[in-house]
Order: C-alpha cells, then sequence, then structure tokens
C-alpha cells in the first residue's frame, strides 16, 4: 500500500467531520476559478501573447491547431481547446519561477514519482522519510480580484499546501506523525507554528489499518509540545516546513503545465 493511499485510509473518517466548505476547498482547490477567471477577464487582443504562440503552431492556413488541416480535420472543438492552450502553457511558464526542481533539500534527498514526494534522511542510528502527494493541495494566498486589466500574477500566488507523513524509522519501529497546515492567524499567546500534528502512531514492521493511532487534538497539550520538539529536533521545523511548501508549489506548477502540454499533444493527435 503507497504512503498516500495510507494516509487516505487513516483519514477518511476524520475529514468527514471538518466544515463542509473546508474539506471542499482542501480537495479541489481554487485552481479551476482562478486560472478560467484570468482567461474570462483578459482580452485576448491586448495580451500580447496569442499571435506570438499561434504562429508557431500553425503549419498549415486552414487549421491553426498544427494538425496539417488536409490530412486530418479537427473538431471545432479541438481546435478552439488547442489554441486556449498553446496560450495558456505561455502564460505559466512565464509565471513558473523554478523551472528546474531540486534533489535535495536541508539534507533530505528528494525523489519525484508521478504526484508523490519523498524526502529521506538518514544516519546510523535512524531513517527520517517524509512523504506528500501535490494533487488537490493548491489554494490562493488572496482572493482574485474581478478586474479585467490586472495581471495574473496579480490574482494572487497558488500556493502548495499538501498534508504530510512524517516517519522516524529506528531499525524495525516507526514513529509515524501525519501533520497539515495550520490556517488563520495565531491569537495572542499562542505558538506562531504554521504546520500541527493531525495524528501520530507507532508501528513494528510495515503499517496497516489495525495499527492504533491518537489524534493530535487529543493529546496532552505538554505532550503535544513535546512531540513538536522532537519533530523541528528532526529537522521539520517552521522554516524548513515553508520551504516543503515551496518545493510542492514548484513542483504542483510543473505538474500542471505538463498536463497542459500532454493534453495539448493528446488533442492534436491524428
Amino acid at each position: 500500500m503507497s504512503k498516500f493511499a495510507k494516509t487516505m485510509l487513516r483519514f477518511g473518517n476524520s475529514l468527514m467531520t471538518v466544515n463542509s466548505s473546508s474539506a471542499l476547498k482542501n480537495v479541489f482547490g481554487k485552481r479551476d476559478f482562478t486560472r478560467t477567471l484570468w482567461h474570462m477577464c483578459k482580452n485576448p487582443e491586448s495580451s500580447g501573447v496569442t499571435s506570438q504562440v499561434l504562429n508557431v503552431h500553425k503549419p498549415s492556413m486552414s487549421c491553426s491547431c498544427g494538425c496539417g488541416g488536409a490530412k486530418h480535420m479537427h473538431s471545432k472543438a479541438e481546435k478552439e481547446l488547442v489554441e486556449f492552450l498553446t496560450e495558456e502553457i505561455l502564460a505559466e511558464r512565464k509565471t513558473q519561477k523554478v523551472k528546474t526542481m531540486p534533489t535535495a533539500l536541508e539534507g533530505f534527498c528528494i525523489t519525484l514519482d508521478g504526484a508523490d514526494v519523498e524526502l529521506t534522511k538518514e544516519s546510523n542510528k535512524e531513517k527520517v522519510v517524509i512523504n506528500f502527494n501535490v494533487n488537490h493541495t493548491v489554494d490562493t494566498e488572496d482572493e482574485p480580484e474581478l478586474d479585467a486589466s490586472a495581471d495574473k500574477a496579480e490574482i494572487g500566488e497558488m500556493r502548495s499546501k499538501p498534508r504530510f507523513e512524517v516517519d522516524i524509522i529506528k531499525g524495525n519501529t516507526t514513529l509515524s506523525f501525519t501533520c497539515s497546515f495550520l490556517e488563520g492567524t495565531p491569537q495572542e499567546g499562542e505558538y506562531n507554528d504554521i504546520f500541527g500534528i493531525d495524528e501520530m502512531c507507532i508501528f513494528q514492521g510495515e503499517w496497516n489499518d489495525k495499527v492504533y493511532a491518537v489524534a493530535g487534538d487529543v493529546l496532552d497539550g505538554y505532550l503535544y509540545d513535546l512531540l513538536m520538539n522532537l519533530l523541528e529536533e528532526k529537522g521539520i521545523s517552521n522554516e524548513f516546513v515553508e520551504k516543503l511548501s515551496d518545493l510542492a508549489t514548484a513542483f504542483e506548477h510543473s505538474s500542471y503545465i505538463g498536463l497542459l502540454e500532454n493534453l495539448s499533444k493528446f488533442t492534436t493527435e491524428k
């Protein structure tokens, strides 16, 4: 069973208690709304990029999608889709902050597999493994403004803040934490943590659904603080988790661009 599947099984029941609007926000994000809104508001004539991209993909006067026209007639929907994708891909690449994904982060080695990300750090005594999945983790930091003249970057930076799992492995025993980013501004007197512990368990060998787990919000307060200190000692501090979000954001954006490119290729296939 994959780490992502394991996490979904362990938290399926707990997610049912979350406020419905918040849950939908976490599951589906805001990508559809914010990205579509930008293109609905923006004037194609003033974008300055449409003609540039479409000229590159116009080998035939009879079809602007690049299919060759005479050999294969695309439908109206296919041609409109490809024309949109050429502009969208260019716009996304212009806003892409990280062109090449890093191979390490604060001493952790990074492994990318589909939408899964794994970070590992190993010593003689123990191994620390962090796993997360970037699917449905994107949200905007600010609400978009209905302004046709606004640049896409001004609509709000799209951040990936995935739930992540931390496994501290010693021999055959694993101390496992599932953590997530906290929302809202801390009240006076509260810790300024940007993430919290959702669940903790400890098990021998491979995890299975019979392993007892305790929710973070029912832990003794002092024990919770000590566990947060333990995570920080292992390298999972506020600063590290902020960089983890940066990594997730860059990888999610790169994956999204790759999806658009694959969709364009699929649509233009003969």
